[in-house]
Protein backbone atom coordinates (compact mmCIF):
# COMPACT_ATOMS: atom_id res chain seq x y z
CA UNK A 1 0.00 0.00 0.00
CA UNK A 2 2.25 2.21 0.75
CA UNK A 3 4.44 1.85 -2.57
CA UNK A 4 1.49 2.78 -4.32
CA UNK A 5 1.05 5.83 -2.35
CA UNK A 6 4.86 6.50 -3.37
CA UNK A 7 4.36 5.61 -6.85
CA UNK A 8 1.15 7.56 -7.22
CA UNK A 9 2.59 10.67 -5.98
CA UNK A 10 6.18 10.03 -7.49
CA UNK A 11 3.97 10.24 -11.16
CA UNK A 12 2.05 12.91 -10.17
CA UNK A 13 5.32 14.75 -9.75
CA UNK A 14 6.66 13.93 -13.08
CA UNK A 15 3.61 14.56 -14.60
CA UNK A 16 3.44 18.13 -12.90
CA UNK A 17 6.50 18.25 -13.78
CA UNK A 18 5.86 17.65 -17.49
CA UNK A 19 3.57 20.20 -17.67
CA UNK A 20 5.31 23.35 -15.92
CA UNK A 21 8.59 22.47 -18.47
CA UNK A 22 5.55 22.67 -21.29
CA UNK A 23 4.16 26.01 -20.05
CA UNK A 24 7.61 27.26 -19.19
CA UNK A 25 8.68 26.64 -23.07
CA UNK A 26 5.57 27.96 -24.52
CA UNK A 27 5.92 31.23 -22.69
CA UNK A 28 9.15 31.70 -24.17
CA UNK A 29 8.38 31.12 -27.76
CA UNK A 30 5.20 33.15 -26.95
CA UNK A 31 8.16 36.06 -26.26
CA UNK A 32 9.64 35.52 -29.62
CA UNK A 33 9.50 39.10 -30.70
CA UNK A 34 10.45 41.18 -27.73
CA UNK A 35 12.23 43.96 -29.71
CA UNK A 36 9.13 45.04 -31.94
CA UNK A 37 7.14 44.99 -28.52
CA UNK A 38 9.80 47.37 -26.71
CA UNK A 39 9.60 49.79 -30.05
CA UNK A 40 6.43 49.64 -29.65
CA UNK A 41 6.41 50.55 -26.22
CA UNK A 42 8.81 53.76 -26.69
CA UNK A 43 6.78 55.23 -29.06
CA UNK A 44 3.59 55.00 -27.61
CA UNK A 45 5.27 56.47 -24.42
CA UNK A 46 7.11 59.17 -26.63
CA UNK A 47 3.44 60.09 -28.00
CA UNK A 48 2.26 61.04 -24.26
CA UNK A 49 5.18 63.10 -23.34
CA UNK A 50 4.16 66.10 -25.11
CA UNK A 51 0.85 66.22 -23.87
CA UNK A 52 2.04 65.73 -20.41
CA UNK A 53 4.61 67.94 -20.27
CA UNK A 54 1.95 70.82 -21.37
CA UNK A 55 -0.39 69.55 -18.21
CA UNK A 56 2.48 69.68 -16.03
CA UNK A 57 2.80 73.55 -17.34
CA UNK A 58 -0.77 74.04 -17.09
CA UNK A 59 -0.55 72.42 -13.37
CA UNK A 60 2.83 74.82 -12.50
CA UNK A 61 0.56 78.16 -13.82
CA UNK A 62 -2.33 77.54 -11.90
CA UNK A 63 -0.73 76.91 -8.45
CA UNK A 64 1.73 79.39 -9.51
CA UNK A 65 -1.64 82.04 -9.75
CA UNK A 66 -2.38 80.74 -6.30
CA UNK A 67 0.70 81.47 -4.79
CA UNK A 68 1.12 85.04 -6.50
CA UNK A 69 -3.33 85.74 -4.90
CA UNK A 70 -2.26 84.43 -1.86
CA UNK A 71 1.69 86.34 -1.79
CA UNK A 72 -0.85 89.64 -3.07
CA UNK A 73 -3.15 89.11 -0.19
CA UNK A 74 -0.60 89.32 2.50
CA UNK A 75 1.31 92.29 1.03
CA UNK A 76 -1.52 94.31 0.99
CA UNK A 77 -2.71 93.59 4.51
CA UNK A 78 0.45 94.43 5.51
CA UNK A 79 1.47 90.60 6.81
CA UNK A 80 4.72 89.04 7.82
CA UNK A 81 5.45 85.87 6.80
Amino acid sequence: MNKNIKNALKSKRTILSAALMVAATASVFAQGNGLAGINEATSMVSSYFDPGTKLIYAIGAVVGLIGGVKVYGKFVRREVA
